[in-house]
């Protein structure tokens, strides 16, 4: 659209009256964004939620009834401790870390519903379960983004909170998720999370890396069995990683792929 001819010492405007700076898309806000006063709701209150813990259980066995690894209380404990620690060890604020914590904890609740758009459903329901809660909006709304960003199909970290959820999501990979107790019966997802004996996600603040560390059995599943199931979550978490400033590596056995 060409601008409109100003008259001397005036700005010059486009056919509909705008300055340039009038017309120019407003830059993204600064992260972490800002957060309105805190509720002081902590993880501990979510998790005694009676409706939060309904759910996830609910969620666990149905995702049990169709054949997927656990997704229970374990699951989302751990995915909460460790989003908690990823934000702490970077030194964002205490609370900015304690919604990354209650939003690990939500994360997967929506699969109680469907597994298909489980973040999306887990995100809308988690609303109504916060506001029961007395959280104020501005934090439901960190928490909420983080939920129905966790998924690689078309998530994405838009929050610190979320970028810390996804690494915490994609970083439970171990045998004690397997449910199949034939071995002849394992699918490769089952076949690679009984594979892994050890799992750790280190956080080095100083070195800005987010290292995942795994111990696999490479006579029960092998490396690149692992990378054709998890390659596209991978990819998931260095985005994320890089959104906090960090660079994401995996170790498998002692030796840095990535």
């Amino acid at each position: 659209m060409r601008e409109a001819a100003a008259a001397p010492g005036e700005e010059p405007v486009d056919p509909l009256g705008r300055t340039v700076k009038e017309t120019q898309p407003p830059e993204p806000a600064k992260t972490p964004e800002p957060i309105e006063e805190s509720s002081g709701i902590s993880v501990k209150e979510v998790q005694e939620h009676e409706g939060i813990r309904t759910f996830i259980a609910l969620a666990d066995r149905y995702l049990g009834e169709i054949g997927y690894t656990e997704h229970g209380f374990r699951h989302a404990g751990l995915v909460s401790n460790i989003s908690f620690n990823i934000l702490k060890r970077l030194d964002f604020p205490d609370r900015v870390a304690e919604l990354g914590a209650i939003a690990g904890y939500l994360h997967d609740l929506g699969n109680f519903v469907s597994r298909t758009m489980h973040s999306q459903t887990g995100a809308a329901i988690s609303y109504d379960l916060l506001k029961d809660l007395g959280m104020t909006y501005g934090e439901i709304g960190v928490i909420l983004a983080a939920i129905g960003n966790h998924e690689e199909e078309f998530g994405h970290p838009v929050n610190p909170a979320g970028a810390a959820v996804i690494v915490a999501d994609k970083s439970d990979v171990h045998r004690s998720r397997v449910r199949e107790k034939d071995m002849a019966a394992f699918d490769i997802h089952d076949r690679v999370n009984h594979a892994v004996e050890h799992s750790f996600l280190r956080v080095d603040a100083e070195a800005r890396t987010l290292t995942l560390e795994l111990a696999i059995d490479t006579e029960l599943a092998g490396v690149m069995e692992y990378f054709e199931i998890f390659l596209s979550r991978m990819v998931m978490c260095r985005r994320a990683a890089e959104f906090l400033e960090c660079k994401f590596k995996i170790d498998i056995n002692g030796s840095q792929l990535l």
